[in-house]
């Protein structure tokens, strides 16, 4: 957050002169203009490098908000809302039982700026990293409609699904990836440890050896003379990777390649699209206008592809076209999707289609991930047995052949 150096007036006309921190001058404007004092004027200070470097550090040491967190707030908020208890008095209480320590420092600071005059809603948005997009939208029409304990009732629900759905693809991907790691393990193993040994025997014995075997006796020797260079050019990799995936650009084109894996990728694209269907009916049920409504979700939908497809639905819609005709621009729905939509727009029952979408592709995602162990595990059988084959054929012919030359 940057850090300002300002001159301001209270009250009784004293000037006052210091530093603090916002996320810009408007904003702490507002903050002294809703303390009743008169800022004369607000500039940006250049931080020191240990001042930023302390708190990306503290950053880093912050414990991130999941989805389990967000569904208790919301059951939690939804409750006292029910009850009458006043927002501030509620929210304080919140913080003193966060069990998760990022999340009770946002709060806390919540409950600053509500005490000095903004909005629940831009008090969230302050804090992008604790509260999304949608969260906080949805929040905004609930306060303009007088249904805020609807709204957190909704978005509980929502954040639910989300997490069952997250859930159950980790599942069904836990038993692949643990078998392609160990199948890696032993790779590295008999690369470093069985196939020298072996090296040894064959060098005695002075014979020819077969193609295979020297391919492997040549992959053990480069592994065991640069493993050091291997191992640190892996880590060096993983480093840019993720730094490369922070970025807008590479961020996008993994959301991208992503959706292409064999087997996964249309399990991820459907999940979002269902996603998609819950976050933008949720937003168009509770009032907000439907091209805001696709923006929020865009945001939300934690895919920055599929964000800018809806990103493109929206952009048709503002040019005059219909929701079916944009969204079939996209070339990511079904035409059974496509069908669906243009009868709740016919209809004037867009809301009830887009569950009944979302339905639909919960259903399918439902039905692969229950089909996908099997559907892997023959490619696996087919690794593993092309691993033993490489390597009977590599390290167990030759002995054959030194068995037969010795007779």
């Amino acid at each position: 957050m940057p850090l300002f150096h300002y001159k301001v007036r209270d009250a009784d006309g004293h000037l006052l002169e210091g530093q603090a921190e916002s996320f810009s001058a408007e904003a702490l404007a507002s903050q002294f203009q809703a303390s009743h004092a008169i800022p004369i004027s607000i500039t940006e200070t250049a931080q020191k490098q240990s001042f930023a470097f302390g708190k990306q550090f503290k950053s880093w040491c912050k414990t991130k908000v999941g989805l389990d967190d967000l569904i208790l707030f919301c059951r939690q908020m939804y409750t006292l809302n029910s009850s009458g208890v006043p927002l501030v008095r509620a929210i304080r209480g919140l913080v003193e039982t966060a069990r998760n320590p990022t999340l009770g420092e946002a709060l806390d600071q919540v409950v600053a700026d509500l005490e000095s005059g903004m909005e629940l809603s831009g008090a969230f948005s302050r804090h992008p990293q604790v509260f999304p997009a949608l969260l906080c939208r949805m929040v905004q029409v609930g306060e303009v409609t007088g249904k805020l304990d609807e709204v957190f009732l909704q978005l509980a629900v929502y954040f639910e699904r989300e997490k069952d759905t997250i859930s159950r693809i980790k599942s069904a991907l836990r038993y692949p990836t643990f078998v392609l790691v160990a199948i890696g393990f032993a790779v590295i193993f008999i690369s470093l440890f069985v196939i020298p040994a072996f090296e040894k025997v064959f060098a005695s014995a002075g014979a020819e050896l077969p193609l295979a075997t020297r391919i492997l006796m040549g992959l053990s020797a480069f592994m065991q003379n640069y493993w050091p260079v291997l191992l640190g050019s892996s880590l060096l990799l993983v480093v840019l990777v993720k730094k490369w995936l922070k970025t807008s650009k590479g961020r996008y084109v993994w959301d991208h390649y992503k959706l292409k894996i064999p087997l996964v990728g249309s399990i991820i694209l459907r999940s979002t699209l269902a996603r998609f269907s819950r976050g933008f009916n949720m937003s168009y049920t509770a009032g907000i206008p439907l091209s805001q409504a696709l923006g929020f979700t865009a945001r939300a939908v934690n895919n920055s592809y599929v964000g800018k497809k809806i990103e493109q639905i929206r952009s048709g819609i503002e040019r005059g076209d219909t929701l079916t005709r944009s969204a079939t621009h996209t070339g990511m729905f079904t035409p059974l999707v496509l069908q669906m939509l243009a009868v709740g727009e016919e209809s004037g029952s867009v809301d009830t289609m887009l569950e009944d979408v979302a339905d639909f592709y919960e259903r399918e995602v439902d039905y692969d991930l229950k089909n996908l162990s099997s559907a892997i595990e023959p490619i696996l059988i087919v690794i593993i047995g092309g691993m033993v084959l490489v390597l009977a054929l590599g390290v167990f012919l030759p002995m054959w052949n030194l068995a037969s030359l010795s007779r």
